[in-house]
């Protein structure tokens, strides 16, 4: 069979043919050159076989991005990375809240309010300009997740019923905010038009999606390293550090790690042209 027509596997279990400006399209993430990007997609093509799945793809990429330049594949990794801060979802409130502080705001993560009929846990509240956002985490550990319309139906029964009580010396409180690393499903999309809610998912909304926010303000979870090993990152996660960036601050959790003064180096190297720190 042509090279030019090989059928690949999605997550989903659905099937479509390999588009190499697809897989170029994605390359592009990594920040690196178009000419590493043209052979690295040459190179991946060239190794195809009916039936391979998006993730054979991805990892083969991925693997020749880091022999090019580990922050290439650090980037590269970045949806990946997000599904690696669970499995439980308070890590990535942790980073919703940190993205948040970085846009101005300031935010408490897991704070009781009460309502109307009973006080709810709210993932993260943020305040900013006098106004309040109640923010509700979705948190999905595996690639092919999504949230489905009964997501944005339940928060906004919780809103309404916190609504009923807010006390505006709290600020105005805004729409509610639903923040997924995965996606919505059309009709969750629709409901939360009609009903006034914010969605963020992995690619939604177009240029303020969550994809879109890491890349504009350099906040790369821990989790994207290339270097650090998944007991280091777990142990960074543990101490409340999601982000690349508080490393740069807090270099003696690496000492606490045994990690020797070469391999320190090396790390924190990566995260300074992740970040585009000097």
């Amino acid at each position: 069979m042509s090279k030019k027509h090989i059928n690949i596997t999605k997550y989903s279990g659905e099937r479509e043919l390999f588009s190499k400006d697809h897989l170029k399209a994605s390359l592009r993430r990594s920040g690196a050159d178009e000419t590493t990007i043209e052979n690295v997609a040459t190179l991946v093509a060239s190794e195809l076989y009916e039936g391979i799945t998006t993730k054979e793809i991805y990892n083969r990429a991925f693997a020749l991005l880091k022999k090019k330049k580990s922050h290439f594949a650090s980037k590269y990794k970045l949806k990946k990375a997000i599904f690696e801060l669970g499995p439980t979802g308070f890590p990535f409130e942790q980073y919703v809240s940190e993205i948040l502080k970085h846009s101005g705001y300031t935010c408490e993560v897991s704070k009781f309010i009460d309502g109307k009929c009973v006080t709810h846990e709210i993932d993260v509240v943020a305040k900013k300009n006098n106004k309040t956002t109640l923010i509700e985490c979705k948190f999905k550990s595996e690639q092919g997740g999504s949230c489905d319309v009964k997501i944005p139906l339940y928060i906004q029964s919780r809103y309404q019923d916190v609504n009923f009580k807010w006390n505006t010396d709290e600020g105005d409180l805004q729409p509610a905010l639903i923040v997924t690393n995965a996606r919505f499903t059309k009709d969750a999309e629709a409901y939360a038009k009609c009903e006034g809610l914010n969605l963020m998912s992995w690619d939604f909304p177009a240029g303020q999606a969550l994809k879109d926010l890491i890349d504009q303000m350099d906040l790369y979870p821990i989790t994207v390293s290339t270097l650090l090993t998944q007991r280091e990152k777990q142990f960074l996660l543990s101490r409340n550090m999601v982000l690349c960036k508080q490393l740069l601050g807090d270099k003696f959790y690496l000492d606490h790690l045994g990690v020797s003064e070469v391999r320190k180096t090396k790390i924190l190297n990566e995260i300074k042209a992740l970040c585009h720190v000097k």
